[in-house]
């Protein structure tokens, strides 16, 4: 192993580094008080796990749709200029779950996320690699390893408001008993639950709102903003004739889809697995949140560990014995039938922790300006979160494969998935810091 001492930040820094990483606290809120949303509408509007995965689609669909807009509108003006247009279309898709709930359908649900999460293209194609820019290039992994460490205490309190303040207030009838009821005893139950569903969305909004303000007053660093040449096509050309960014991307995809599919199907995998055991649909949900809310606390933990290993080893390495690692406890997932295969679900989230920003660090080494329009390839890469799901769902919905939970079996996506970030690891393992 061996030992680099770089300062990962400047004190000239410090400000700005903590108001865009605040940024990386609230997208990671965003997306896990959004996960267990699958399960929620599909409760709801009496949906299958197909149609409830539609969640996902819209959520990551506007990462995907806004991300080249999103880096030709930065490298047009500002890294500032961009995280604040995020804000806007973050809290403005948040404000619009009010409506939303009052019309009382599920298109509109789908309209807000989308708009949602376009901010939230806005917000990751322009803090990551601001955070990149913050400082020395020699230690911008790590910086962005540091700033990510923030977006996971984000998600947990996204689990944590999912459950405390969603799942468990949404109304304790199970699916049976929904489909049982009176067209007017279900329209009064399922008003209900949307207005459940849509309070916290509408608290966000609010938060997000004055932080917009507050980032607008604010002086923030210009180094990262002297070029404002678009030149859209020769740049693609360029950064994608580079193995390391172009490879990056596909990581990335698959790393995506991994953590999304881990991450929202864990609600499914506890639920099946704690009502075989006698327990009420909706307790089995809440408990299955539980779990999730530790494997966010366990990545929490394990992203500033790996941060701090990062400084005695390559992250090339490390992301491969990571992405192994993951390998070996998804196969735990898929075998065991039991409680032990619900604690090798929640081991997983140790695995994923730093991946996203390592792989994101290593495709954009070097890149310079270009890691403008380098950002949004990656940014558009979270489609996996979109793509998956649907995916997986689609496995879950058949019941029993080959003698065995279709939950269990699902999860040979993931699999598949840390095979690739394996690879990727591999082929970048003696690139330095």
């Amino acid at each position: 192993m061996e030992k680099r001492q770089v300062k990962i930040l400047e004190s000239r820094y410090l400000v700005p580094f903590i108001l865009i990483t605040s940024c990386f606290a609230l997208w990671g809120f965003a997306n896990d008080v959004t996960n267990p949303m699958v399960k929620a509408f599909q409760k709801i509007f009496l949906m299958s796990p197909v149609q409830g995965s539609l969640v996902q689609v819209a959520f990551y669909g506007g990462y995907f749709a806004m991300a080249f807009p999103a880096a030709i509108f930065i490298r047009r003006f500002t890294y500032k200029a961009g995280i604040l247009v995020g804000l806007g279309l973050y809290a403005t898709g948040a404000l619009l779950f009010i409506p939303a709930a009052a019309v009382g359908i599920y298109a509109p649900f789908l309209i807000a996320y989308f708009i949602l999460t376009c901010g939230l293209s806005f917000l990751e194609t322009s803090a990551n690699p601001y955070i990149l820019s913050m400082g020395t290039e020699e230690s911008s992994t790590q910086r962005l390893n540091l700033a990510q460490s923030f977006n996971p205490m984000g998600s947990i309190t996204g689990m944590f408001v999912a459950k405390t303040f969603i799942q468990a207030r949404l109304d304790p009838s199970d699916t049976v008993a929904r489909t049982a009821m009176t067209p007017e005893q279900f329209e009064s139950v399922k008003m209900h639950d949307l207005d459940v569903v849509s309070g916290p969305y509408t608290i966000i909004g609010i938060v997000i709102l004055v932080l917009f303000v507050i980032i607008a007053i604010a002086r923030m660093p210009k180094n990262a903003d002297q070029n404002h040449n678009i030149d859209f096509i020769p740049t693609l050309k360029r950064i994608f004739s580079l193995p390391r960014y172009r490879e990056g991307v596909i990581a990335q995809f698959f790393y995506v889809g991994a953590q999304i599919m881990c991450w929202t199907f864990i609600i499914h995998y506890g639920t099946r697995l704690f009502m075989s055991r006698g327990m009420g649909e909706q307790e089995a949900e809440v408990l299955s949140q539980q779990y999730n809310i530790v494997a966010m606390a366990i990545f929490i933990i394990f992203r500033f560990i790996s941060t701090f290993i990062m400084k005695y080893v390559r992250p090339g390495r490390l992301l491969m014995i990571f992405a192994i690692g993951g390998f070996i406890a998804v196969l735990g997932v898929i075998g065991l039938q039991n409680i032990a295969g619900l604690y090798c679900l929640v081991a997983v989230s140790a695995f994923m922790s730093l991946m996203f920003p390592t792989i994101y660090g290593i495709a954009l080494r070097g890149l310079g300006e270009d890691a403008k329009f380098g950002a949004a390839g990656l940014i558009m890469a979270i489609l996996g979160g979109s793509v998956m799901p649907p995916l997986q769902g689609a496995i879950i919905k058949q019941g029993t494969l080959f003698s065995m939970p279709a939950e269990n079996i699902s999860f040979i996506l993931p699999l598949i998935c840390f095979v690739v970030i394996t690879i990727y690891g591999y082929r970048t393992r003696n690139f330095a810091h």
